[in-house]
């Protein structure tokens, strides 16, 4: 295989033009898609969310590179499903009811899907239904949340109360995140996991995806 660590650079660069570039370059040569992810940008995305974490990075940077990530995993996500390449996990997100807020809610889809998880972005605005119906289609899931403002937050505790009522909960896992949450909230209101910020998200998703295949070990 040839070397394509350019992608890596250019996703933690978030340097748009250049990943996709590569990106062709690589699926042209057949080179397998799913090594792809693994090698160069799951660790660019882990890269970019370290330096985050040691305020090298801040949410702009973040953003690109996101961007660069994503515009990368569209060339990629056709070829992944002709392979039958399976995910670490399903993520169905949304901003809840009340609220249009979507920049956290987009930063957060693209690092999970640059982690490997098959994202499902149910927009802004979404009630509690619409998670409900979009978890019964999909079993096994991770149902997130995000919310930017106090008056739209407790929107997330009718989300899971509607879970609860159709015998989804203990099926799912859930997780929210937004600027007035804490992690007192979370507790309280019975979500599953919280993230205060997008590279944190994706170490909680990561952990709720393995509770969720642990309990479909047991349950199989």
């Amino acid at each position: 295989m040839s070397d394509y660590s350019k992608l890596y650079d250019a996703i933690v660069t978030g340097d748009h033009r250049t990943a996709v570039e590569v990106t062709k370059a690589a699926l042209e040569a057949n080179v397998d898609p799913s090594e792809l992810i693994s090698k160069y940008m799951i660790p660019a995305m882990n890269e970019v969310g370290q330096r985050f974490a040691c305020n090298e990075y801040f949410v702009p940077e973040l953003l690109i590179a996101a961007r660069a990530m994503k515009a990368a995993l569209e060339l990629i996500t056709p070829k992944l499903a002709e392979t039958g390449a399976k995910r670490i996990g399903r993520v169905v997100i949304g901003t809840v009811k009340g609220d249009l807020h979507d920049i956290g809610k987009n930063l957060v889809a693209s690092m999970l899907e640059g982690a490997g998880f098959e994202v499902v972005d149910l927009g802004v605005d979404v009630p509690p239904e619409k998670f409900v119906q979009a978890a019964q289609e999909r079993p096994g899931t991770i149902v997130a949340m995000s919310a930017l403002l106090t008056t739209t937050m407790l929107n997330m505790k009718n989300v899971i109360e509607a879970l609860q009522q159709s015998g989804l909960r203990d099926k799912v896992r859930v997780m929210v995140g937004g600027a007035p949450i804490t992690p007192q909230f979370a507790q309280q209101i019975g979500a599953d996991g919280y993230g205060e910020n997008a590279t944190e998200a994706v170490d909680v998703a990561r952990r709720l995806a393995a509770e969720l295949g642990s309990v479909a070990a047991t349950t199989g």
